[in-house]
């Protein structure tokens, strides 16, 4: 029988805080509608896109939580999304448009992107998750 958990403290810190800020971004998502609250709406196929963000982020977290390495590549994936869209809507609009979206929500972004690409978190990932 094996042993599933929804968040593993035996981990790195890195590691661990960043499972929690994920399951936070996800569940804030669905209770807050916190993802992507003003600038998802210049991307067509906005609510498929805000889904898959809070889908991965609730997954990716589970999966580190349980050593998979799809977790810690979901996870990644679900850090960097944010970004990647933020990027085109500076692309069609302009960088101080995009700041009046979420400013808390840009730096929450980079705090689940560096704890998991934090050297400690790649090289623990990179020997123990299967």
């Amino acid at each position: 029988m094996t042993d599933r958990t929804f968040v593993n403290p035996r981990q790195p810190q890195t590691l661990y805080i960043s499972q929690i800020l994920l399951y936070i971004t996800a569940v804030g998502a669905v209770l807050f509608r916190s993802v992507g609250e003003g600038w998802v709406e210049a991307l067509p196929l906005r609510y498929l896109v805000v889904f898959l963000m809070t889908v991965g982020a609730g997954a990716g977290a589970y999966g580190i939580a349980n050593a998979r390495r799809w977790g810690y590549l979901l996870g990644i994936a679900a850090a960097i999304a944010p970004f990647i869209i933020r990027l085109e809507i500076i692309r069609r609009l302009d960088i101080v448009e995009m700041l009046r979206w979420n400013p808390i929500g840009l730096l929450f972004d980079v705090a689940i992107i560096a704890a998991l690409l934090h050297p400690e978190s790649r090289a623990y990932q990179k020997q123990w998750f299967e």
